[in-house]
């Protein structure tokens, strides 16, 4: 039996007319002149993302670190809700590369809390020598992939820039949450300054990240960018698949979100193991094996040698992510491989509770 690994979108694999398209790219310096299929790209998807302009970059966390580095001057603060992607997964780079300190603020379902945000600002104003900014995250990863609304994006963002902040939104699976939504992506990025959107996750594309925003952010961005070592040559063969994937992927993420749902709610009927269905909300889902009396890392070992890849988190939690390749059949066998697991608890001969 094959494998069904459902750590990560970031596995996807880019499609045949990707492929394609690496081969019949029309290629160009982007560190110099330009490169033509680059510049086709950064303008569709500034127009996708309602912006003035776009940068492509060769990932999310150089998207966000350039972003942050453009917005806000060293020894300002980055007000982060305290489970967003920015501040704990992008190793360090809001302090080393930014000189920024992270302000984690208290949220629910990644939406950051307004009294916090506006809480955060004045105190950021009072103590911090620089300019700041305020970072959003949709969908949303470490709480399962929840979507954040226009309604809740446009709360925070009009807090912020009453106090005098800039919102950068880290859309890595923004279309995700457009998808869910059943919206425009633009809807979802109207009021913030800046928004950064992957192409290598649930889009497919073998690699790549956009920065999107006004005219002017985005020729410094592009400055702080070639300062990180992001200036690419014949950039090109990124781009095109990138192209492809904006024109042909996006509806298809509906799929995923299904999948993700039918896997949810087969888990959680098993016995030991938790789901907050109301929590599924794109391709993203989090399970607990607490009431196993295991870790996360002891399951997810087990649950290798059956066939089957989750990603373990810190203590009880596994987290599952569908993506183009993964299919029904698939999300049900490995709920199935799973429930199998539980019966068979092959952790039990090893004591009670096995630690990861």
């Amino acid at each position: 039996m094959a494998l069904i690994d459902l750590r990560s979108d970031t596995l996807s694999k880019p499609t045949p007319d990707m492929l394609q398209s690496m081969a019949a790219a029309t290629l160009g310096d982007d560190s110099r002149d330009g490169d033509p299929t680059v510049r086709e790209l950064e303008a569709e998807a500034a127009q996708l993302l309602g912006k003035d302009a776009a940068l492509l970059t060769v990932s999310g966390t150089m998207s966000n670190t350039v972003a942050l580095r453009t917005h806000a001057e060293p020894g300002g603060a980055a007000v982060v809700e305290e489970s967003a992607h920015v501040y704990g997964m992008e190793h360090g780079s809001i302090a080393s590369a930014c000189g920024l300190l992270a302000m984690p603020i208290r949220g629910h379902r990644g939406a950051p809390d307004l009294d916090a945000v506006r809480w955060a600002i004045r105190r950021a104003r009072t103590l911090f020598p620089a300019s700041g900014l305020v970072c959003l995250e949709n969908t949303h990863n470490a709480a399962g992939g929840a979507v954040l609304t226009p309604a809740q994006i446009d709360g925070v963002a009009e807090a912020a820039h009453q106090g005098g902040f800039a919102v950068h939104l880290d859309g890595a699976r923004l279309f995700n949450a457009a998808v869910a939504l059943g919206v425009d992506a633009r809807e979802l990025t109207r009021s913030v300054d800046s928004v950064s959107v992957c192409l290598s996750k649930g889009l497919s594309a073998p690699i790549g990240s956009l920065l999107a925003g006004p005219k002017a952010f985005i020729e410094r961005a592009n400055r702080v960018r070639r300062a990180f070592g992001g200036a690419m040559r014949q950039a090109g063969i990124l781009a095109a698949p990138g192209l492809v994937a904006l024109r042909t992927m996006i509806p298809r993420l509906a799929e995923d979100h299904d999948n993700a749902r039918r896997f949810a709610r087969a888990v959680a009927g098993v016995p030991g193991l938790s789901v907050d269905l109301s929590a599924v909300q794109s391709n993203i889902v989090h399970v607990d094996v607490g009431g196993l009396g295991i870790e996360a890392a002891a399951f997810a070992a087990h649950l290798r040698e059956w066939g089957v890849r989750g990603l373990p988190g810190m203590g009880s939690s596994m987290r599952f992510v569908t993506y183009r390749g993964i299919t029904r059949a698939d999300v049900e066998e490995a709920a199935r491989v799973a429930a199998a697991l539980v019966e068979a608890r092959p952790w039990a001969a090893r004591g009670s509770v096995e630690r990861g």
